[in-house]
């Protein structure tokens, strides 16, 4: 067996010692670099000197008020609908995407439920009360397969918590979750931005070992001897992975540099948040927008996920003006009327505007004569279009970035009009984690790439 050079052993033991104590370590230690590879050209490759692309999806619930998303390309650029107002000075940096879908969904019988889990995954949702199970998602897939080489394999956030009651006679777990580490439970989200501080930066003021679970661990117990054992396990799945979030902020704390390329940051810009969830929900969602930035920048991570609302929400969105305290879901499912409907545009305008704000930010950052947004493939998305119709056979999404100079924004692609096969949501995931350079031969419902989309 031939010998490693001097530097690629060097690579070679930095990547195993970063890994100590990982399970994956000795695979990520196997792969990058292997034995005998002593070229130039190998080590380019093992020590890359690019800023690697980033994954970002950015999800709403209920849909959109449908008279008012719209995006038109004119030969002076794109044009696009009231709903989209806030995107307007970022139209050449993302491409309006209409028509996909997935399947499932479209023939789940649960309007909700059945059609926010497997938002990025395109999988049936199990409609046994006693079983939970939809669909390993996109994000999770990228995550195993990349997630070694960053300190998080992702981070998932959100800003209303996880739910464990029965809606539909089915679990809030699918309404609280859109990102699904296994088929049968999800990785579950953070929404206090000082504990994502944390998992980002390491330390802070709290017993990093028992931060989250001894605030839930008591009610645990005493729910557990309330409820029936088809729920206990599934208690039993929320904990666990609850865990998880603790076992990626040991993590965190552990992990140094990259070889090669060197993030733009190496330090946090920002102070660490309060242990307090925020008082209002603009404050919130604008701390969970810098904190993906500053993973994104910082290359903790290259995959972030980040829920605005819960599937069914009940925020509330009284703190906007002219609308009159109304829950979102009352204002999404509003039969038409025009002063619940011109409510309802205002909060699409007010989701957009943290999508803008995300792009702004890191647009703004630059990564060697490229942004970090011109690095990254940011989802602006929701599990229907029309709300009040439970429309789920068109999905509005956005889709920002140029991944890496893989992607020309600044486009509309229009597939209402395609045969049904070009219409899989799952085929521009597909052709995004090419991207990502985690190839599939197959994803959710169909094994081909997304037509014209690049």
């Amino acid at each position: 067996m031939a010998r490693l050079s001097s530097s690629l052993q060097s690579i070679s033991r930095r990547s195993f010692l970063r890994g100590a104590g990982v399970a994956l370590a000795l695979p990520w230690m196997e792969s990058i670099p292997t034995f005998g590879l002593e070229t130039s050209k190998s080590l380019s490759k093992a020590v890359s000197i690019k800023a690697p692309v980033r994954f970002g999806c950015l999800f709403f619930s209920n849909g959109v008020e449908p008279e008012h998303w719209w995006g038109k390309k004119r030969q002076d650029g794109m044009e696009i609908g009231p709903g989209l107002a806030p995107m307007s000075p970022y139209t050449e940096d993302f491409t309006f995407i209409r028509g996909l879908y997935n399947q499932m969904a479209v023939d789940h019988d649960s309007a909700h439920l059945g059609r926010t889990p497997n938002l990025l995954s395109g999988a049936w949702v199990s409609k046994d009360q006693s079983e939970i199970r939809v669909g390993k998602t996109m994000d999770q897939v990228m995550a195993q397969a990349i997630g070694r080489e960053t300190a998080l394999p992702s981070l998932i956030t959100g800003i209303e918590p996880t739910e464990l009651r029965l809606e539909d006679g089915l679990s809030m777990l699918y309404g609280s979750n859109i990102s699904w580490a296994e088929d049968t439970k999800p990785a579950m989200k953070e929404i206090y931005p000082a504990r994502i501080f944390d998992l980002l930066v390491g330390g802070g003021d709290r017993d990093l070992d028992r931060s989250i679970l001894d605030e839930v661990l008591e009610d645990a117990k005493s729910l557990k001897n309330q409820i029936a054992y088809a729920d206990q396990q599934k208690l039993g799945d929320y904990l666990d992975s609850i865990r998880d979030i603790e076992n990626r902020l040991e993590h965190a704390s552990a992990k140094p540099k990259a070889e090669g390329w060197q993030p733009s940051l190496s330090e946090p810009d920002m102070e660490r948040p309060a242990d307090a969830l925020p008082d209002d929900i603009p404050s919130h969602m604008k701390l969970m927008m810098d904190l993906v930035v500053l993973a994104f920048q910082m290359n903790k991570t290259r995959i972030a996920t980040c829920m605005l609302n819960n599937d069914l929400s009940q925020m509330n969105f009284g703190f906007l003006e002219d609308v009159k305290g109304s829950l979102h879901l009352d204002l999404t499912h509003n039969g038409r009327d025009p002063e619940l409907e011109a409510m309802y545009l205002k909060t699409n305008q007010f989701h957009t505007e943290q999508f803008a704000y995300l792009l702004g930010r890191m647009k703004d950052i630059d990564e060697g004569g490229e942004s970090l947004l011109d690095n990254s493939m940011l989802m602006f998305c929701s599990n229907f279009f029309d709300g009040d119709k439970h429309q789920a056979d068109h999905m509005p999404i956005l889709l920002a970035g140029r991944g890496g100079g893989s992607l020309k924004p600044g486009q509309v692609l229009d597939y209402s009009e395609e045969d049904a096969s070009n219409r899989r949501a799952c085929s521009l995931y597909l052709s995004l984690m090419d991207r990502m350079g985690v190839e599939q031969s197959s994803f959710g419902d169909t094994t081909r790439r997304l037509k014209g989309f690049g």
